[in-house]
C-alpha cells in the first residue's frame, strides 16, 4: 500500500520579531532581533530582566472578541496562528459530517502560567470565590486545540501535546502519523506559549537557564557563541496547515512544501541537561532521516534547536556531526532563536514557519550575534547575514527539558 504524502499548505506565526508571516520573514531576512526589556512586569528585581515580547498584539484583530475574552495569553497567540494559516491555506470552516475528517493538534508546555500566577494570587489575597470563574478552562494547555475547532469547524482529532521545548516538533509529527494512518485528511498542526511571567522568570533563574545580558538585549540569544551564557526567555505561536497531497490537489491548493519524515526519542537521562553522550538526539535525526527516506547527504540546512546556553549548542554540534560525518561540514546550520529568543514550546513550530519559507523562497537566514564562535562549535552557522541559498531539504532539531527529542524534515515543493 502507498503511504499517504503530506504537504504544508498553510502557515501562521505570531513570534517577539513580526507578527504575520510577512513580517517575519522580514524580519529573519534583516537579521532583526525581537528581544528587549521586560515591560509585562517591573523585572527590576531579577537577575535576568529581558526576553522576547509579543508587542502590538489586539488578539481582537485576529479573532472574535468573545473568543479572545475566554481565552488566556498564550491560546490567544496559538489562535491567532491558526487561523492565518488556515486563511492561508484558503480553507473555510466546516460544517456537519466533514468537519470529522479534520484535525487540530496545538501543544504547549506549560498553559496559562501567567493567568495561573494571578489568578492564585487573587485566590489568596480576595478569598474564596473572587477569581475568574473561567480559571480552569483557560489554564488547560489544550485551550487553544479546542477554541480552534469552535472557530473553524474541524471536529476531527483534537488535542495538545506537552513534550517542554520539543512540544512543535511533537505536534506536527503527530499529525503527519495522524494523516498517514487515514485518521484526518487536514489539520491544524502547532505550538503555543506564553510564560512571561514574574514566577515563571525567577523560576528559570534559579535554574540559572538564562543569560544575563541585560545591557544588551538584542546581543543576548548567541547561539553556537564562545560568550553566550544562556538563552532568552520569550512567547509565541506558530501554525501549519497539513493536508494529505491528494486532498490538497482536489481543491486546488497551493502547495507550500511537503514534510517528509519524523523522529522522536527520549534522553532518559537528566532533567534538563543533554545527554553527553548525545544517543537520543542522533537517534532521532537517523529516525526522522529514515522515516523521510532521505540519505543524510540530501539534507542541506538544518535549523538547530540553537538555545544559546552553554550545554545545549555544543552538545547538538557533536549530535549533528556523528549524524552526518563528513557531510556536517558541507551543512548550513542555523538558529532561528538568535532572533526570537526562546519560545519553549513555541519554538519549533515557529521555527517550522521559517524552514518552510525558506524552502520556499529560496532564502537561507543568519545566526545572528555570532562573532566570536565557540572552537567546539566549528559548524557552518550563517553567521550575521542571510545567503541567496536556495534549500531543498531541511532538517528542523527540537530537544526539550525532560529529554525530548523531536526532529522532521521538510522538502521544497517542486510539483
Amino acid at each position: 500500500m502507498t503511504r499517504r504524502r503530506v504537504v504544508v499548505t498553510g502557515l501562521g506565526v505570531v513570534a517577539p520579531n513580526g507578527i504575520g508571516v510577512d513580517a517575519y520573514w522580514d524580519a529573519l531576512m534583516s537579521g532583526r532581533s525581537g528581544v528587549g526589556p521586560i515591560t509585562a512586569f517591573d523585572a527590576s528585581r531579577f537577575k535576568s530582566r529581558i526576553a522576547g515580547e509579543i508587542k502590538d498584539f489586539d488578539p481582537e484583530r485576529y479573532m472574535p472578541a468573545k473568543t479572545a475574552k475566554r481565552s488566556a495569553r498564550f491560546a490567544r497567540l496559538g489562535i491567532a496562528a491558526g487561523l492565518e494559516a488556515f486563511a492561508h491555506a484558503g480553507l473555510a470552516p466546516r460544517t456537519g459530517e466533514e468537519g470529522t475528517r479534520a484535525a487540530i493538534v496545538i501543544g504547549s508546555g506549560i498553559g496559562a502560567f501567567d493567568m495561573f500566577e494571578e489568578e492564585h494570587e487573587a485566590f489568596l489575597t480576595k478569598g474564596v470565590g473572587r477569581f475568574h470563574p473561567l480559571t480552569v478552562p483557560m489554564i488547560i494547555p489544550n485551550a487553544a486545540a479546542g477554541m480552534l475547532a469552535s472557530e473553524t469547524g474541524f471536529h476531527g482529532p483534537n488535542f495538545s501535546v506537552s513534550t517542554a521545548c520539543a512540544t512543535g516538533g511533537t505536534a506536527l509529527g503527530s499529525v503527519l502519523d495522524l494523516i498517514r494512518a487515514g485518521r484526518a485528511d487536514v489539520a491544524i498542526a502547532g505550538s503555543s506559549e506564553s510564560t512571561i511571567s514574574p514566577w515563571a522568570l525567577d523560576g528559570y533563574c534559579q535554574l540559572r537557564a538564562l543569560s544575563l545580558r541585560n545591557d544588551d538585549p538584542q546581543g543576548a540569544s548567541r547561539p553556537f557563541s564562545r560568550t553566550r551564557d544562556g538563552f532568552v526567555l520569550a512567547e509565541g505561536a506558530g501554525a501549519l496547515i497539513l493536508e494529505e497531497l491528494e486532498t490538497a490537489r482536489a481543491r486546488g491548493a497551493t502547495i507550500l512544501a511537503e514534510l517528509l519524515g519524523y523522529g522522536a526519542t527520549a534522553d532518559g537521562y537528566h532533567m534538563t541537561a543533554p545527554d553527553p553522550t548525545n544517543a537520543g538526539a542522533v537517534h532521532a535525526m537517523k529516525d526522522a532521516l529514515a522515516d523521510a527516506g532521505v540519505a543524510p547527504e540530501e539534507i542541506d540546512l538544518v535549523n538547530a534547536h540553537g538555545t544559546s546556553t552553554p550545554l545545549n549548542d555544543e552538545a547538538e554540534t557533536a549530535a549533528i556531526k556523528k549524524t552526518f560525518g563528513a557531510h556536517a561540514k558541507k551543512l548550513l546550520v542555523q538558529s532561528t532563536k538568535s532572533m526570537t529568543g526562546h519560545t519553549l514550546a513555541g519554538a519549533a513550530s515557529i521555527e517550522s514557519v521559517a524552514c518552510v519559507l525558506q524552502l520556499l523562497r529560496g532564502r537561507v537566514h543568519p545566526t545572528i550575534n555570532l562573532t566570536d564562535p565557540d572552537p567546539a562549535c566549528d559548524l557552518d552557522y550563517v553567521p550575521l547575514v542571510a545567503r541567496d541559498v536556495a534549500p531543498r531539504t531541511v532538517m528542523k532539531n527540537s530537544f526539550g527539558f525532560g529529554g525530548h527529542n523531536a526532529v522532521l524534515v521538510f522538502r521544497r515543493w517542486d510539483g
